[in-house]
């Protein structure tokens, strides 16, 4: 079996565009993979054109061998586009193999070490309005929440950290515990409530200021309190708070993660199977986790095909923790998969047992959505002195 053809098919999902990627043989198999990444659709696009004539020939069974020939023939070291088209296309060799083999991609990944997996979405099922805006008021917040566990959800994310500097406010700190206090009393106790700080905080100290107002609230997680690649202060944070502290979703590959996992500067570690370099990349993260007792929780806003690939990875790894789903997140978001492998039951998904990703695109439905400028959303991540800050 030779790769014959790798296609592209940018599906439009308002604040970003699925790149789906089609990898296609000699015979009648094909696959399927999943490379989106926010703002960046057509330089991933572009990326994995130039990625085509490493591969065309090769038998796309041998899946190291052409991460190998992606990662080191292309002579510049891949950053977050390059990095996510290698993702998209090693996913798609992982659903030719299950296929060639007729056996689910997590048999192929060491076998299902669990009889479900533990699942949490965003409010509003990931509708940005209700994610990045919403929060920041007490009462849309709790509507938002209770819609998820009327609808079966027991764990969900929500972003209410204020845009923030180097230092605190007392308005801020105030605002960050009545949103939790609010939040906490509306769902109980039995619902997981992770905080997403998405990296506003411009220092340490804000950040840990931050996380004591959420502490006695009982969060499963915080995540990302400033931005990645400072392990130094992770490790600062984590000495200095008492709940789970995750990051990972902006690191690309293994080495990335490495010094973060060999300081212990976190508790859990959320690789971007789309971004990281595919699912045997975050085979190599996982492992190096689980030396290091710390779990994994990947980091998944992306489309249907991620999420198959995500469910695989779950099922097949032993510190895996809770996955990040959006499903939903457009209206007809089931609309474009004519087969996918996803069942949930309440707050957890079932494990297939179909062969490759289990999973397959309409395209006719797909070209109902065609690529367009994704909406925005960080149009006022600005202090009130108009200086700019991480939204």
């Amino acid at each position: 079996m030779k790769i014959k053809d790798i296609q592209t098919k940018i599906v439009n999902a308002e604040m970003r565009n699925w790149v789906f990627v089609k990898v296609i043989t000699d015979s009648d198999i094909y696959g399927w993979g999943e490379a989106t990444v926010e703002w960046k659709t057509r330089a991933v696009a572009g990326a994995i054109e130039d990625l085509k004539p490493l591969l065309v020939g090769k038998d796309p069974r041998n899946i190291k061998q052409n991460f190998q020939i992606m990662t080191k023939h292309g002579f510049w070291k891949m950053g977050v586009i390059g990095m996510t088209a290698i993702s998209g296309i090693e996913h798609a060799l992982w659903d030719i193999l299950g296929k060639s083999l007729n056996t689910p991609v997590w048999q192929l990944l060491g076998g299902k070490v669990r009889d479900k997996i533990k699942i949490y979405t965003h409010l509003g099922l990931g509708d940005m309005q209700a994610v990045y805006r919403d929060t920041m008021e007490t009462s849309k917040l709790n509507d938002h929440a209770m819609s998820l566990v009327n609808n079966g959800y027991n764990s969900f994310k929500v972003v209410f950290i204020p845009f923030t500097h180097y230092t605190n406010s007392i308005g801020n700190l105030k605002k960050v515990n009545t949103l939790m206090a609010s939040l906490r009393e509306t769902v109980g106790d039995k619902i997981d409530i992770m905080v997403d700080f998405h990296g506003r905080c411009g220092s340490g100290i804000s950040a840990i200021q931050y996380i004591k107002e959420l502490e006695p609230y009982n969060p499963m997680f915080v995540e990302e309190p400033i931005l990645p690649g400072d392990d130094d202060t992770f490790l600062q944070i984590k000495n200095s708070i008492n709940c789970p502290l995750a990051t990972g979703e902006r690191l690309i590959g293994h080495q990335e993660f490495e010094q973060l996992i060999y300081k212990r500067a976190v508790d859990i570690v959320q690789p971007d199977l789309n971004h990281c370099g595919g699912l045997l990349e975050a085979k190599n993260i996982a492992a190096a986790a689980a030396v290091a007792n710390i779990g994994v929780a990947p980091h998944n806003p992306n489309g249907p095909i991620a999420g198959a690939a995500a469910l695989h990875f779950a099922a097949s790894t032993p510190n895996h923790i809770i996955q990040e789903v959006m499903d939903k997140s457009v209206p007809w978001y089931d609309d474009v998969i004519s087969k996918s492998p996803i069942t949930r039951e309440g707050g957890f998904w079932s494990i297939p047992d179909t062969p490759g990703l289990g999973i397959e695109v309409n395209e006719k439905e797909a070209n109902k959505h065609p690529y367009k400028e994704e909406i925005y959303t960080p149009t006022d991540a600005y202090l009130n002195d108009g200086t700019v800050v991480d939204w």
